[in-house]
């Protein structure tokens, strides 16, 4: 009787737990059913699944196929890389160490899992090893948007990510999956993506990684924070070798490989990821600010404003670049995000011209003029200034520079006021100041950091093809770490003595000629306003002579200049140099023109230069040639537009004319061969450029193939060197034209450019024809071939 109670409990129990075994399967299955279907959880969709990685960081790439930036929001700075980019060495090191059986399972690992389970939730063992699959990793990268923080937590995601697991691997084949995966990764230091992790590690492209490179970074996927070889290096160091013994143990390579590759030192070509460092830093800023513009607000066009709007409404119209995010949407019907749609922006800077102008300003600036103006104003008094300049003015220049500050700001959004802000910024502090051989620590008041940081010179260089437009180089200050002002489109100076060829082409078109005669004597003008205008003293030489205009032109002499501008029409002159792109509404059709007196970009002097290259027809620089989407789809293409300024024969008269500047006046040092070997026998033109008081140093030159233009100068006008000897442009500017031209002539083979290229000139050219008057002393001329 006992022993068939008893069995009847006992067959109660194998019921009963029979029971809970069948339930817990249902309940089990209905989870994940459920989880399928999305009736509970956050499972993503279908179209998720079938386009799991929808943001990528745009490209910037070259005209000869490099990439020289990208734009991306900080956390999600990745480039899109397909399998076939990979390096085998980063297949094998992933498979080997995070799911050897990774060809076999279709998204879950069973034997894996069983494993860690047992190991982990029975045995209660640490080192149980991982169960989640690769396919399981990339899910939880994918879908997961909250860490968990605890085994619950954790418990919890699992379900999720092995549906999705499953789901995916039925979505996608394995290469496609590892790619996705290595695609998504975040390896620290905002390098996202294997691309970006092979740059900033290696400087290298994914293709490129060698075994144990290979196997650092997939030795970070484990936990790429604790993992990271600039702050652990012999950790990663350990974890690195761990990956290569994994790869042993899977075949992918033999023990006395992974003996020797364990025994090496981990060595970085650490580049970091930061718009503000890299080549062509301007350039990618100028070019982020015109694809992301507006269309002009009407309500911005008041006060000092109105420059800006005038300029803005032009280019909005008439330039299908400026605000092209804006015009352009995409195929939802909004417009195209360039931080998260991984556009590929093809542009016309060449990476190796850009280089050889950042190398020649850093060479001119860092290297020469920057010790030359620290030692010139060590012991002035109101350095950086000049020495011209009251205590008062140095005083009303450093509070306005103080008012524009974001602190200053700031604090003056807090309720202070102007006296205690003041206290503020004279109050010495901890801080970390700029200088080209490294930031420096020190203890400094803000207002004294402020005065500090105008001490150093600025610049803007540019060089374009004149023939196509495109640019080639985009130089807009000396390092935009410190100086982010951009000097080739958003500042303005005084062009000087640059200006004088646009004077000199209006009178050729005129009737003029380069060998007409003219008095070199003090010009007196009778203004409009019925005041007298007078040009600044040109010295000594040849006063009083009969001098020809071609003289006048290579000599930059004042004289000549203002003679020919005393018999033209100043209305008329403006309107000609709007016709050469020069922007600026506030031109004044005054006779001090002639010498420079308004204020002009380096963008639009170096436009406005392929004219007389271009027989006459004004080309607008061209930054992008064309943009594609994500899949390599052409969204749109871009060409140079132009206008007609001046006749043909016009520029012959000009190009004979500035060639003359080069070959026999103010820019002459360009044909020291010992100084710039390559440019020995280049056919080239140019103008050098000074303004008053030296505050602005100005070159513009032009071969048949190049048109370039260089300016230096302080921050303030009343920042400069104060003697003619530093100041002047053939001496500050002229050599950076130099330096780089030099250095593109010396490359010709690779760059294409010829340095026996002649301008397109009918043979028979004869610059005097049509000469007004004549003196028995013959006009110079020299020859390419003389130097």
């Amino acid at each position: 009787m006992e022993k068939k109670s008893e069995s009847g409990v006992l067959k109660k129990i194998l019921l009963w737990l029979w029971g809970l075994f069948l339930l817990g399967v249902i309940l089990v299955v209905m989870l994940f059913v459920a989880l399928a279907k999305g009736w509970i959880g956050n499972m993503p969709s279908v179209q998720d699944l079938e386009n799991p990685i929808d943001k990528f960081a745009s490209q910037i790439i070259s005209a000869d196929g490099q990439v020289l930036g990208t734009y991306a929001f900080t956390e999600d700075n990745r480039i899109w890389v397909g399998f076939d980019e990979l390096s085998p060495y980063l297949v094998q090191a992933l498979i080997s160490t995070e799911d050897v059986r990774f060809e076999k399972h279709s998204g879950i690992d069973v034997k894996a899992l069983s494993r860690a389970i047992i190991k982990r939730i029975i045995l209660r063992q640490k080192s149980a090893g991982g169960g989640s699959t690769i396919t399981q990793q990339l899910a939880k990268l994918l879908y997961t948007e909250h860490v968990a923080h605890s085994t619950v937590q954790r418990a919890l995601q699992k379900p999720s990510e092995w549906v999705t697991a499953v789901r995916l691997e039925r979505c996608y084949t394995k290469e496609e999956i590892l790619t996705l995966y290595l695609n998504k990764y975040d390896f620290c230091n905002n390098a996202i993506g294997i691309y970006t992790a092979a740059r900033t590690y290696f400087g290298k492209h994914p293709s490129e990684l060698n075994a144990q490179e290979s196997a650092m970074l997939i030795g970070m996927c484990k936990n790429s924070s604790l993992y990271n070889p600039l702050r652990r290096q012999e950790l990663t160091r350990e974890r690195r070798n761990v990956v290569l013994s994994q790869m042993q143990k899977a075949g992918f390579i033999g023990e006395e490989l992974k003996d020797s590759l364990q025994a090496t030192e981990i060595e970085l070509d650490y580049h970091r990821v930061d718009h503000k460092v890299g080549t062509a830093t301007y350039f990618r800023e100028y070019l982020k600010k015109i694809l992301r513009a507006s269309k002009p607000n009407p309500k911005n066009s008041r006060g000092w404003r109105r420059q800006q709007y005038y300029e803005d409404s032009l280019d909005w119209e008439q330039d299908p670049l400026y605000g092209w995010l804006e015009k352009n949407p995409g195929p939802d019907g909004k417009p195209y995000n360039l931080f998260t749609d991984g556009l590929k922006i093809y542009v016309t800077i060449d990476s190796r011209m850009q280089k050889y102008a950042e190398e020649a300003v850093a060479k001119q600036i860092q290297g020469y003029l920057q010790p030359e103006f620290f030692k010139a104003k060590s012991k002035k008094k109101t350095a950086p200034f000049t020495s011209n300049i009251t205590d008062e003015e140095v005083e009303r220049i450093m509070t306005n520079a103080m008012e524009q500050t974001d602190r200053y700001k700031r604090l003056a959004a807090q309720g202070l006021d102007a006296r205690q802000i003041r206290e503020i910024f004279d109050t010495p502090c901890q801080m970390t100041v700029f200088s080209y051989d490294g930031d420096i620590d020190t203890v400094m008041s803000p207002m004294d950091s402020l005065r500090y940081m105008k001490f150093f010179l600025r610049t803007g260089f540019m060089c374009m093809e004149p023939a196509t437009g495109y640019v080639k180089a985009y130089v807009g200050g000396p390092d935009y770490r410190a100086f982010q002002y951009d000097m080739v489109t958003a500042g303005r100076r005084q062009v000087g003595s640059t200006m004088k060829p646009f004077v000199y082409t209006m009178a050729m078109e005129s009737g003029f000629s380069p060998c007409d005669q003219v008095i070199n004597q003090t010009q007196t003008i009778l203004t409009e306003s019925g005041q007298i205008w007078r040009p600044k003293d040109d010295g000594k030489e040849r006063l009083g002579e009969s001098v020809s205009l071609k003289w006048g032109l290579s000599r930059s002499n004042n004289n000549v200049t203002a003679y020919l501008m005393n018999q033209l029409n100043p209305y008329a002159f403006v309107d000609l140099l709007h016709e050469f792109g020069l922007k600026n509404q506030a031109i004044e059709p005054v006779p001090s023109l002639c010498l420079g007196t308004c204020d002009v970009s380096v963008q639009e002097m170096v436009s406005a230069y392929t004219t007389f290259v271009n027989h006459g027809i004004r080309v607008v620089p061209l930054y992008v040639t064309r943009i594609e989407d994500s899949d390599g789809n052409t969204l749109a293409q871009f060409s140079a537009r132009s206008n007609e300024v001046v006749s043909e024969d016009a520029t012959y008269k000009m190009i004979d004319m500035m060639r003359a500047v080069v070959n026999e006046g103010t820019g002459t040092r360009l044909r020291n061969t010992s100084t710039y070997p390559h440019l020995r026998g280049v056919d080239m033109c140019g103008k050098t450029g000074t303004t008053d008081n030296h505050s602005d140093a100005w070159f513009m030159g032009y071969t048949p193939e190049l048109v370039a233009g260089c300016w230096i100068g302080g921050e303030d006008r009343d920042i400069h060197f104060d003697d003619m000897n530093h100041g002047q442009g053939a001496h500050a500017s002229l050599p950076v034209w130099g330096m780089f031209m030099d250095k593109v002539y010396a490359d010709s083979v690779n760059l294409g450019y010829s340095p026996k290229m002649r301008f397109d000139m009918p043979e028979n050219f004869d610059p005097c024809a049509g000469t007004v008057s004549s003196v028995d002393e013959p006009v110079p001329t020299y020859t390419i071939e003389s130097f």
